[in-house]
């Protein structure tokens, strides 16, 4: 029986070191079974697109929208009604202070001011001969009185009519360009009828939200930079002018003004510009395309390559990948800042990555990259 024991023993042993020999060859053949079955399966490494993850100067800024309006905007209207005699200017023409602009018939109003004129004249006229006849003590003090209060009633009824008839001319309260005008002469034209808008826009102002978060990032004198979809490619520089001191209770937003130089009247009242703060000065940030990184709802994760060692049949092993977490930080265009779990120079995945896991194998293709432009704009084709 013992020798009996002693053989299984034996076998057993040998067996258990068959097995153990033949998992040291597989896991010594193992990178090249794999090889031999992707190629048979005929399934190459991933093609896949990379790029180093690099250090760029970064200014941090605050994004918003808004638009522009003119330091002095005033739709012109008449004050009083009548009927348009001549039309003095032309639409877009630029004028002074003072220019008149529409003259309405005033001739009833002028002729009653000529009237009020000559009794004001009659009235001093009787003063003078009344203060006369007061010397001499021929007339009473009351009635010297009375020819002094009629003359000052009169006189204000002659400049009451003066101010009707000055107010028959309508006048520009400012220099400026004005809009499109469709009065004519003849045409009769009420109170608050609009005649045209005058618009000073050398300087504009610009008016935008920000969010109350924002309010410690902002100051007076800060600086602020315009696009705007007319002028593309192009970049106006304006500084914050005033901060409402009031937030609005609905959205829970500040609003900011801004003035912007306009010598060359390239920007119009009314338009739709894209506003950026600039917050403190440019700082070096870990940047890689915003494509690298894929969001879930666990985190934030990019595949690192990796150099494969050692060779296969002469040939070198391809490069593998590692997914890691990483934090990201402030997003620009097509750019985004990494602050934790990728270091400078090394090469992230940034196409190809939605057929990865870890530990796969790729090949590397850069010949068409996706776009990591900090301020990408679309192409009309």
């Amino acid at each position: 029986m013992n020798k009996r024991l002693i053989g299984r023993m034996g076998l057993m042993l040998v067996i258990t070191g068959a097995i153990f020999g033949a998992v040291g060859a597989f896991q010594l053949y193992k990178p090249k079974m794999i090889r031999g079955f992707i190629l048979a399966a005929g399934r190459p490494p991933a093609a896949v697109t990379t790029t180093k993850a690099t250090m760029e100067p970064w200014q941090s800024v605050i994004s918003s929208i808004g638009s522009l309006r003119a330091v002095r905007g005033v739709d012109i209207a008449a004050e009083v009604s009548g009927l348009v005699r001549s039309v003095e200017f032309r639409s877009g023409e630029d004028v002074a202070p003072g220019k008149l602009l529409i003259q309405l018939n005033a001739d009833a109003e002028r002729a009653n001011l000529r009237a009020l004129e000559v009794a004001a004249d009659l009235a001093q006229t009787v003063l003078e001969r009344d203060r006369q006849q007061y010397a001499i003590e021929a007339v009473s003090k009351a009635v010297l009185d009375a020819d002094e209060h009629d003359l000052q009633l009169k006189r204000r009824q002659v400049e009451q009519q003066a101010a009707l008839v000055e107010r028959k001319a309508v006048l520009a309260p400012f220099a400026g360009r004005l809009g499109i005008s469709t009065i004519q002469p003849g045409q009769y034209i009420n109170p608050g009828d609009r005649i045209a808008s005058l618009q000073q826009i050398d300087r504009l102002f610009v008016d935008f939200a920000l969010p109350q978060q924002d309010l410690s990032r902002v100051r007076i004198g800060q600086q602020v930079t315009l696009s705007v979809d007319a002028w593309p490619g192009r970049t106006f520089a304006a500084r914050i002018s005033a901060i409402d001191p009031k937030v609005d209770a609905g959205t829970r937003t500040l609003q900011v003004q801004a003035s912007v130089a306009n010598p060359r009247r390239e920007l119009l009242p009314g338009m739709y510009v894209k506003a950026e703060v600039a917050e403190g000065s440019a700082r070096p940030l870990l940047t890689v395309p915003a494509s690298a990184v894929a969001f879930n709802p666990y985190g934030s994760t990019v595949f690192v390559v990796k150099a494969a060692a050692g060779e296969t049949d002469g040939k070198p092993n391809p490069p593998t990948v590692e997914q890691r977490f990483v934090k990201t930080g402030a997003r620009r265009g097509d750019q985004i800042a990494i602050t934790e779990g990728v270091a400078a120079d090394e090469e992230v995945i940034t196409s190809g990555q939605l057929k990865l896991r870890n530990g796969d194998a790729v090949q590397i293709d850069n010949s068409i990259r996706p776009s990591s432009d900090p301020a990408p704009r679309p192409v009309d084709r």
